[in-house]
């Protein structure tokens, strides 16, 4: 199991963890770190309005994202684009957005 499944249940075992009332894994998935940290940020929001929820959680994530891959690929872009599953324009396109090129 890696980071990245996206498994909707767990078989419970020994190292469970409660995290707010929910018992994850000791090695969570990348899911499992998405849930915890929007649940973190909507109870720092102490219900104030919400808008553009989805841009916002979208450039918290990319740059960092881009910078793993990039580091993973030491800095080719052919195989980074082939990593992320993008064109390699877009990529490129990407990494000046956050002059990472």
């Amino acid at each position: 199991m890696t980071i990245f499944d996206t498994n909707l249940t767990r078989e419970s075992n020994n190292q469970d963890n409660p995290v707010d009332g929910n018992s994850f894994a000791s090695n969570p998935t990348l899911r499992e770190h998405v849930a915890m940290s929007m649940q973190n940020y909507l109870k720092q929001m102490h219900g104030q309005p919400l808008s553009e929820v989805y841009d916002l959680v979208l450039t918290q994530v990319e740059e960092p994202l881009l910078r793993a891959i990039m580091d993973y690929t030491r800095n080719n872009q052919t195989k980074a684009a082939q990593v992320l599953g993008l064109n390699r324009g877009t990529l490129r396109k990407k990494l000046k957005r956050y002059n990472l090129l």
